[in-house]
């Protein structure tokens, strides 16, 4: 049994408990097995609680949702569970032994959901970085390639659910932290939209409303449950998002019509060119969906070429890595110095600094323009968007740390990496990164689609339609339990 649950996604695990045919804790104790046995070669989980999950799936107390009894892991940054430890990827908070006080609203629906948690997962120091190597827990390492990045911010989520450890796993999303590891692991990863999860009690919008909370996972339907389980604003949200249609789950196998989709297959103005692996995979995908009845032609949202929004991007994330800091310090009581930090976040920070309240404001609403000029092209009469995730196969580990000798060109390797993800951070647009290609090599390459504000629905649906005519569902990565 235990070999055939580690091919079922987490819609199909639930379903056997509800036949009686497994219990939760045999569930959880087939996930903790897998565990063991493929988390040394990857360090994708970083804080287990194994005991504690054995003891609620053995007690039963689990809420009857639609995932009950199904094993979870949760990432370490922002996600709070009542006295386990939360350290952001931070050796600080790790030597501490930094424990969070209550549950966070998601983590509630969580568990609601009926998830049983098993651990906390590996995390770039303050989800900063696009790749998991942090100085507190050392790097993940990808399934498909152990010499490889698992992408960041949610590359212990992605490496764990890739290589079959547990069905899905929280991540989330400031600037492609949920996207950028499902490509370079071969997962289904969707960033919501703007306010469609709450961040309470805690935050109201986290990064100026940039970022988002959601799942990786290895199928479209399990995605689509777990919007619908996690999805809805909670008392004292400073905005929601439009309400869905129905559950998202009915979107699955839904007939999306034929849609108008645009493509964009080369690198924003001003940024190095996309690697012939994933221009490939793009035009691929492109091809699919033209023999799926869409159409298919070369076109973009102009805002996308506009070179200042990089700049307005930074300064929010600069100045919001200080109010972090501050938060933080006053969480252990004292400031935070750069000695508690690594090099990459200093340098990350540091420009905030500078920044007055006039000047954070005035970027702020140049955003809000950039947004509406970017919105007009779907207005104009387009369904989707279709662009690569990223701009390269998932590089090889070290690639994308910095040293003092090269902080400014190890920036310029990281921005390079991720130019089509943080535009629909700072939209608010959702889009879902899908496992369609493989390079030669070997190693995932995701697409991306991105839809209109609030159109999660269509992005569940053309999902559901590629993952019929091209399933991912058996590819196993080597590395795998």
């Amino acid at each position: 049994m235990s070999e055939e649950l580690t091919s079922l996604d987490g819609i199909a695990q639930a379903e056997l408990v509800r036949k009686g045919e497994v219990t939760p804790l045999e569930l959880v104790d087939a996930a903790i097995a897998r565990i063991e046995k493929v988390n040394p070669q990857l360090n994708a989980v970083i804080t287990p609680l194994f005991e504690k999950a054995r003891k609620q799936a053995d007690d039963g107390d689990i809420p009857d949702g639609p995932f009950r009894g199904v094993p979870f892991l949760l990432k370490d940054l922002v996600c709070t569970t009542e006295g386990d430890p939360i350290h952001f990827g931070m050796r600080l908070l790790r030597d501490l032994g930094f424990v969070a006080p209550y549950d966070s609203y998601l983590a509630a629906k969580f568990r609601q959901a009926g998830f049983v948690f098993l651990g906390k997962t590996n995390a770039p120091e303050l989800g900063l970085n696009v790749t998991t190597e942090p100085e507190a827990y050392g790097a993940t390492r990808n399934p498909w390639n152990l010499e490889h990045s698992t992408g960041g911010s949610s590359g212990g989520s992605a490496a764990a659910v890739a290589s079959r450890m547990v069905p899905v796993a929280h991540a989330n999303d400031g600037g492609g932290s949920i996207r950028i590891p499902a490509s370079e692991c071969g997962l289904v990863g969707l960033k919501p939209s703007r306010g469609r999860v709450s961040f309470g009690p805690d935050l109201g919008q986290a990064l100026e409303g940039f970022a988002i909370e959601g799942v990786v996972s290895r199928s479209v339907r399990d995605t689509a449950a777990v919007l619908d389980a996690i999805g809805g604003s909670m008392p004292g949200d400073p905005y929601a998002c439009p309400p869905k249609r129905r559950p998202f789950a009915g979107e699955v196998g839904a007939d999306p019509g034929r849609l108008r989709i645009g493509l964009m297959n080369r690198a924003p103005a001003g940024r190095a060119p996309i690697h012939e692996d994933c221009v490939e995979a793009v035009d691929d995908v492109a091809r699919l969906l033209e023999s799926l009845g869409h159409t298919v032609e070369e076109s973009y949202p102009a805002g996308l070429d506009e070179e200042e929004f990089s700049t307005y991007f930074a300064l929010v994330m600069a100045c919001h890595t200080i109010q972090t800091f501050d938060m933080l310090g006053e969480a252990i009581g004292r400031e935070i110095t750069q000695d508690d930090v690594e090099l990459w976040t200093w340098i990350f920070a540091e420009p905030g600094r500078s920044v007055s309240a006039a000047q954070y404001l005035a970027g702020v609403n140049w955003l809000h323009a950039w947004t509406r000029r970017m919105a007009a092209w779907w207005t104009d009469g387009f369904d989707l968007l279709l662009t690569p995730t990223i701009a390269a196969p998932p590089p090889p580990l070290g690639t994308l740390m910095v040293t003092p000798e090269d902080a400014s060109t190890g920036l310029e390797r990281v921005t390079a990496l991720i130019p089509f993800t943080p535009p629909f951070n700072a939209s608010g647009q959702p889009g879902v990164s899908l496992p369609l290609h493989w390079n030669a090599a070997g190693l995932p390459i995701g697409t991306q689609l991105v839809s209109a504000f609030g159109r999660e629905d269509l992005l569940v649906q053309v999902a559901s339609q590629l993952e019929e005519a091209r399933p991912w569902k058996d590819k196993l990565p080597p590395v795998h339990a």
